[in-house]
């Protein structure tokens, strides 16, 4: 089959679905595709997506492009970097077969992904876990060594206006299932109402299931203007050399931001603040919990993940998967339970009470005189 279409083309996925739409092309550099970035793909329309490099490696059984392949999606595969020097934005592209052409010229080959090719080269990939399980036993213990006084004393945690001593503290990263768990937890916000911090994009995850955050941190890569002018605390993640990139974007919005300098994920800086400020509960929604959502992540970092819950894990509670565990349901039975009882509290209510049946009389009679009888 061919496919006609605009080429939009970013080698950061979270960045390329903000303007991609049902009718164009993704062409994207995004070795082993991860879980989120195939939902965000998904969440667009798009029919077509051009990978300049592989989806799945064979490094570890990474889920993305079998959710896409599975979808309907047509994945043109490992086309090579030089599609991002030879396409521009915008320009009508199309594929065919295991060709990208402009202008009824080949400007890439690939390989077409099928849901079967897919499974297979997942199938393989499990053979590499081990030894992603000995790089991340190496990482972790780096990271260890190098933060050791955050993890044993709390080094180097600001201070928030914010107060979370005795308080829960609600932390959102828009990972998997976030949506649906965010929704699901809506009634305890509304009860409880915890601190809510987003991390990055998760802040807009508060503000789209009709909340406000406290506080976001991260490098503000993935948040919007808007979460960063809505009045919350900011805590942008710096690098472990003092260097702060988000700093010039936050200035720039006229606000103002603590740094905090890590070398770890920023959702693991959110975690270490709420334990470190005296939470009593910390509850977090769409955090990686296990080893191939880290590898998902595509980060050296996460490695810090690891020992940042077992150094807050008295205190937390994953949500992961809270909106499959339990939904909220009414029963057809129930609503008739319900209306039942109400009829029986009324007929007593008729029956015992003279002023009442002399107004249901009343009622009575003047229905009958409106329609005749």
């Amino acid at each position: 089959m061919r496919y006609l279409g605009a080429a939009r083309l970013d080698k950061r996925t979270k960045d390329l679905v903000k303007r991609l739409g049902r009718d164009d092309i993704a062409i994207i550099d995004h070795v082993d595709m991860d879980r989120v970035s195939a939902e965000g793909l998904l969440d667009t329309g798009v029919e077509v997506v051009v990978n300049a490099s592989r989806s799945i490696s064979g490094a570890y059984p990474n889920v993305g492009p079998l959710l896409l392949a599975r979808a309907g999606v047509q994945i043109l595969d490992a086309v090579g970097p030089e599609v991002f020097e030879r396409v521009t934005e915008g320009d009508v592209v199309e594929v065919a077969g295991e060709e990208l052409l402009l202008a009824g010229r080949v400007v890439a080959t690939g390989e077409r992904l099928t849901v079967s090719s897919v499974e297979a080269a997942m199938e393989a990939a499990k053979a590499g876990l081990g030894d992603q399980l000995d790089r991340f036993a190496r990482n972790t213990l780096e990271f260890l060594e190098r933060e050791k006084a955050l993890l044993t004393e709390g080094a180097g945690v600001p201070q928030t206006r914010t107060v979370m001593s005795g308080r829960h503290v609600l932390v959102v990263v828009r990972g998997y299932d976030y949506r649906e768990d965010l929704r699901t937890l809506s009634p305890y916000i509304r009860e409880m109402r915890p601190v809510l911090i987003g991390v990055d994009g998760g802040a807009d995850a508060i503000r789209e299931a009709g909340f406000a955050p406290d506080i976001i941190v991260g490098d503000m890569d993935s948040v919007s203007d808007a979460a960063l002018t809505s009045g919350a605390e900011l805590i942008a993640h710096a690098y472990p050399d003092g260097t702060c990139p988000a700093m010039e974007r936050i200035t720039g919005l006229g606000q103002t931001a603590i740094a905090w300098s890590i070398g770890a994920t920023s959702e693991d800086l959110a975690l270490l603040l709420a334990y470190e400020s005296g939470a009593d509960l910390i509850v977090a929604v769409g955090t990686h919990a296990n080893l191939v959502e880290y590898l998902d992540k595509g980060r050296k970092g996460m490695a810090s993940t690891f020992l940042v819950r077992l150094k807050v894990g008295p205190k937390l509670v994953d949500a992961k998967g809270v909106s499959k565990l339990y939904r909220t349901s009414v029963r057809p039975v129930d609503l008739m339970l319900v209306a039942g009882a109400a009829l029986v509290a009324i007929s007593v209510i008729i029956t015992i009470s003279p002023a009442t049946r002399s107004m249901v009389e009343l009622v009575l009679l003047r229905m009958r005189a409106w329609i005749g009888i």
